[in-house]
């Protein structure tokens, strides 16, 4: 089967960038800094789902981006999950916290409505990831 990517993450986020294992996404809402890493492989729901090697692939690449995130928005804490509960595809949420967040401490999921991100800072973003080389 050919990988695709669940219409849910396709519509809530915006491309970035093709890493050697995963899409990169960012969610379509400014209140977080709130990035995806979206395994290419069909039909994978879970981390355990992944042959060993695309495990620790996935892990070298959640590791980078959070190295990212943390010199980027120097947040108060990092938040890393791979939930699935209402999006059952394998997607690895990466979101850059801080005390004065809207949903501070609480989850971000499903506590306010999302607030789309401005297309200049998506344009920014997409910039960015265009000159990583993973």
């Amino acid at each position: 089967m050919e990988f695709t990517l669940a219409s849910e993450l396709a519509r809530d986020s915006y491309h970035l960038a093709d890493w050697p294992l995963c899409e990169v996404r960012v969610m379509n809402d400014r209140q977080f800094p709130w990035f995806l890493l979206v395994p290419k492989v069909a039909d994978v729901r879970e981390i355990i789902d992944l042959t060993e090697d695309d495990q620790l692939q996935l892990l070298r690449e959640s590791r980078f981006l959070c190295h990212w995130l943390k010199a980027e928005y120097q947040p108060d804490k990092l938040n890393v999950a791979a939930l699935g509960n209402q999006v059952p595809q394998l997607h690895v949420h990466h979101l850059a916290r801080f005390q004065t967040d809207v949903a501070w401490p609480a989850p971000v999921w499903g506590k306010q409505p999302m607030h789309p991100l401005e297309e200049g800072e998506v344009a920014r973003l997409q910039s960015l990831f265009a000159d990583i080389t993973f």
